[in-house]
Formats: C-alpha cells, sequence, structure tokens
C-alpha cells in the first residue's frame, strides 16, 4: 500500500496598515490603541468626540424636567420639582402596569409613593397610607383592565388629573413665590378633585381636610433632611 505525505504549508496573511487620506488626523476622533494577538500589530481606532451629542441630549432633558401637561397653555409656565416630575412618571408607569387607558390621580397617587421621598410621600406613610393599600383599593374602586389590553406608552391625563395638576400651578403662581412646584400642590391638587378616584382613595383610606391643611404647612419644600 502506497503512503502518500502531504505537506501544508503556513499561510501567509498581511493587513494594509495604509489609511486613506480623509481619514488621518481626523479632528473629531480620538485615537485608541488596540492590540491583537493574531497579527501582533497595533490598531488606531477613533472614537467620535460625545461633547455636542451631550449638549443636544441636556437640552432635552432640561425642557423635560421643567414642564408638565397643562390644560391651560396661555398661562405663565412654572417650573416642578425633580421629585414632583419624577412622581407624575411613576404615575405614567403604574397606570401601564395596570394596563389602564389614562393616567388618572389614583395613579398620581401611586407614583408619589413610588418616588417616596418627598414629604408628601412620608406623610402619606406616616398616616398608614402604602402604595399597596392605594393599589388594592383603586383595583377595587375601577376594576382590573383585560389582560390583552396595553396601555400607550404615556397614558393620557383624565380630566380630574390635569386639573389636578392645573390646580397645583395655579397655587403656586397665587402664592407669588418663585420656586418650584413641588409634590405636596400635587397631592393637594388630587385632593380638591373631590369626585375622582384618588380623592375617593385618600378618604377610604383615613386622609381627612385636617391632614391636608396640616400637610400644606409645608406645601413649598419636596425634602427636608431631618423629616421623619
Amino acid at each position: 500500500m502506497t503512503s502518500v505525505s502531504i505537506t501544508l504549508s503556513a499561510l501567509s496573511v498581511s493587513l494594509s496598515t495604509t489609511e486613506p487620506p480623509s481619514l488621518r488626523n481626523p479632528s473629531n476622533l480620538t485615537p485608541c490603541n488596540l492590540s491583537t494577538s493574531f497579527l501582533g500589530r497595533k490598531l488606531s481606532v477613533g472614537i467620535p468626540h460625545s461633547n455636542k451629542l451631550a449638549l443636544k441630549h441636556t437640552t432635552a432633558v432640561a425642557t423635560i424636567l421643567f414642564s408638565l401637561p397643562t390644560g391651560k397653555p396661555e398661562r405663565k409656565s412654572s417650573q416642578w420639582s425633580a421629585r414632583a416630575i419624577k412622581s407624575f412618571a411613576m404615575g405614567e408607569l403604574e397606570a401601564r402596569k395596570l394596563k389602564y387607558p389614562n393616567t388618572g390621580t389614583e395613579a398620581l397617587l401611586m407614583g408619589i409613593l413610588v418616588e417616596g421621598t418627598s414629604i408628601a410621600a412620608k406623610f402619606l406613610r406616616a398616616n398608614g397610607i402604602t402604595l399597596f393599600k392605594v393599589r388594592e383599593e383603586t383595583v377595587k374602586l375601577l376594576g382590573k383592565s383585560d389582560m390583552y389590553f396595553f396601555s400607550p406608552e404615556h397614558p393620557p391625563l383624565t380630566e380630574p388629573a390635569q386639573r389636578a395638576l392645573d390646580w397645583a400651578v395655579d397655587q403656586k403662581l397665587k402664592s407669588g413665590d418663585s420656586g418650584e412646584i413641588t409634590v405636596t400642590h400635587l397631592l393637594l391638587g388630587i385632593w380638591s378633585e373631590k369626585e375622582s378616584a384618588g380623592h375617593k382613595i385618600l378618604v377610604s383610606l383615613g386622609f381627612d381636610d385636617e391632614k391636608a391643611k396640616e400637610l400644606s404647612v409645608s406645601m413649598d419644600k419636596d425634602y427636608v433632611p431631618s423629616y421623619k
């Protein structure tokens, strides 16, 4: 039997590192050296500067942070606090979790408790009003949504919820203060809507006008480090 011997020679691979003229020292690239064990050479990779993009992003965030939906676009604009903005965003999320088509006063109330760090949220918890209880009362009052229904990304506000926001803005403007609209403004705005789901849930959990009056003393503050 004849044996056949086959010899394979090493395959030589070469990489051209010549850069096109248009890529030599571009003004918007930062060189970063990478090495490869396969080729034993260093490659220069350009990473775009993100300063311009960051500036655009910052502007967009600032626009979002200082405004919430209003039913009175002709009115002088006011600045909401970061905690109030987060409470509103968490309210939208709670509405979506329950698969509700709209963000109502009950969802805004849950959003305040989800955010959790404001004076208003701490006051509610100190009086036995928790997220679990509010969510439970919401389902009792409004029922469960169809399991196959999907809420929009930003469920539109119900009329009572929009009026609650507008009430908060009006109160801030009436005060003549230049500070921010706080979570307490938002909570008392919900309380002002007597026929709303949020108001009814607060009543069922023991909130009343006396507690609203007590809370209104700290209306212009969102956070006090020593508050318990």
